[in-house]
């Protein structure tokens, strides 16, 4: 069983319809028991980078990082990914899961913000996600805030410089880009992590 983690942050029902249409059996949850019991985490998210503080306060933060410990694969997407590193600029004083060296920031204002719209991927490493998936695919993306390319990077994107668009980790998986809003690319993504 999959669960996708509800903390108020925003597209769940699209991500429950893109598993279901790929038949991967799902819960939308905010209770820590189902998440312990998931083989899977979805850590879906738009919106603002305050609205993982509730990931704290119901309990999920705990749960999240002891399934980090035990490989139970988890997939954050959009600010499900920012949240895995150090901090975000959007709200500075809330600390991520530090799991990726580096802070999010602010687009700066020489590019319209936000970066809404489809963009192309550069694949630096196939990982585990990008099986089957070229590089200059063309994602879904709308954000604000944007994430360092680091040593887990596995692909990059350009919008005024070059930023994050996929990182991983062991099973630890970070998109920032929409795969249940990116057409069959974004389902292909979606299966070969349900595959894992």
């Amino acid at each position: 069983m999959i669960a996708i983690l509800d903390y108020d942050a925003g597209n769940l029902t699209s991500v429950k319809k893109a598993m279901e249409y790929l038949g991967y059996p799902c819960v939308v949850t905010s209770h820590p028991h189902e998440v312990e019991l998931a083989d899977k985490i979805i850590l879906p998210g738009v919106g603002h980078f305050s609205a993982t503080s509730n990931l704290e306060a119901r309990g999920l933060s705990t749960v999240v990082r002891n399934a980090i410990a035990r490989d139970i694969p988890l997939l954050g997407i959009c600010l499900g990914m920012q949240w895995m590193f150090e901090r975000s600029d959007e709200a500075p004083e809330i600390p991520g899961l530090a799991w990726f060296r580096g802070q999010c920031r602010r687009f700066p204002d020489r590019v319209k913000v936000p970066h809404v719209g489809w963009n192309q991927l550069r694949v630096r490493d196939r990982g585990r996600l990008f099986r089957s998936i070229p590089s200059g695919t063309f994602m879904y993306f709308t954000h604000s805030y944007w994430a360092p390319v680091v040593e887990g990077t596995t692909a990059e994107c350009e919008y005024g410089f070059t930023f994050s668009a996929a990182i991983e980790r062991g099973n630890l998986f970070g998109v920032q880009f929409h795969p249940e809003k990116s057409g069959d690319p974004g389902l292909t993504l979606l299966r070969n992590f349900c595959e894992l």
